[in-house]
């Protein structure tokens, strides 16, 4: 799975000029599923973005995660991330999980989340969508989880 992790002040997801999803401080999370990935990746990449050390401590440090924080977490999905521009000026996106399957494993990364984290909110799967943020920092970090290795 592929994703960019977005710390923000605010973030909020629009389609056709209503408001679908919206936090607060916390994390904007871009996230595309490839072909081949499994709930186990879905897993590793939610368990990563709930632990990752992004927000400041007293010291103004990076050494607090989502959790510690109580921050929102917004996740949008977007295929895209999968864009393959090495041939040519047209994006080619066959690395993306299809449609259908994209969209499982979507619904199972925010429905697996809200059994985890007390604020979470979305945007519209496959629909045409505006996101409004303020980033923070700018902290902007992409994040790919490989399936792992098979145990031999």
């Amino acid at each position: 799975m592929i994703s960019v992790i977005q710390r923000v002040r605010e973030a909020r997801v629009d389609v056709e000029g209503q408001t679908v999803g919206a936090i607060g401080h916390g994390l904007l999370v871009l996230v595309c599923a490839e072909r081949g990935d499994t709930e186990a990746e879905a897993d590793r990449l939610l368990a990563k973005l709930l632990k990752l050390r992004i927000f400041g401590d007293e010291a103004g440090k990076m050494n607090r995660s989502l959790q510690d924080v109580a921050g929102g977490l917004l996740l949008v999905s977007q295929f895209t991330l999968a864009a393959d521009t090495t041939g040519g000026n047209r994006p080619s996106f066959t690395q993306a999980a299809a449609p259908d399957e994209g969209r499982r494993l979507f619904d199972y990364v925010v429905e697996q989340a809200r059994a985890l984290h007390p604020v979470v909110a979305t945007g519209r799967f496959a629909t045409e969508m505006q996101v409004h943020l303020i980033n923070d920092g700018p902290i902007t970090i992409p994040l790919r989880i490989a399936p792992a290795a098979p145990v031999q």
